[in-house]
């Protein structure tokens, strides 16, 4: 069944006061989460030898946001959440753009790379479409979207007062696929573990140079 306009708001609203209420705690929660796998597979496929442009889509408060600019990379934050964006440029020292992920505002081929590490699963299915085209037009011509989020057999809905939708891989690759992505690699996290105890799902995927 077709989401409204009106379930869209209202997904977005609950969405992001769940991470509003919980801001403080979320923060205390994940800032140690080692995503380092994560942060190298997406360097280790952008051209050239960088300083990089990356856009950490959905960068919460800021804990991979202050490494890629650690790191020496022209980093710019994304996130819905008032609170997160407050506290990202507090922690990292970043520009950070407050913007619902349903109402995007990005400017053309702006990026190398986009991080969107545990954010675009809580896009509604029926506008991931529109949303992946919009960050294909941020990015450079050649740049790298790298995407990890919890996989599932392709349902959606509500998840302790978040939505999320949760896509196999079969399903995911025929998203990036359609708007436009060439397929890079995958795999699944945490690292080490046998499948049943690995409910990430991380992908990477390339927008074509001009000359493909």
């Amino acid at each position: 069944m077709k989401l409204s306009e009106q379930d869209l708001e209202r997904i977005s609203a609950l969405t992001l006061e769940h991470y509003e209420q919980r801001a403080g705690e979320f923060f205390e929660g994940t800032r140690d989460h080692d995503v380092s796998q994560n942060i190298a597979a997406l360097l280790q496929h952008l051209d050239g030898d960088g300083p990089y442009r990356i856009l950490d889509f959905g960068c919460g408060p800021g804990r991979d946001l202050k490494t890629f600019s650690q790191l020496g990379h022209a980093a710019v934050g994304l996130d819905g959440a008032a609170r997160f964006a407050q506290m990202a440029r507090a922690y990292s020292g970043c520009e950070v753009w407050q913007q619902d992920f349903l109402r995007l505002d990005l400017p053309d081929e702006r990026f190398d790379g986009i991080f969107a590490n545990a954010s675009l699963f809580h896009i509604p299915g029926q506008e991931l479409p529109r949303v992946l085209a919009q960050l294909y037009a941020t990015l450079k011509p050649g740049g790298v979207l790298f995407s990890s989020n919890p996989r599932g057999r392709n349902e959606e809905g509500w998840n302790r007062g978040r939505f999320g939708a949760y896509h196999d891989l079969a399903a995911w690759r025929a998203l990036l696929a359609g708007a436009g992505y060439t397929e890079l690699g995958h795999y699944y996290r945490p690292s080490g573990l046998p499948p049943e105890q690995q409910p990430w799902l991380a992908s990477l995927w390339r927008k074509p140079g001009r000359d493909a």
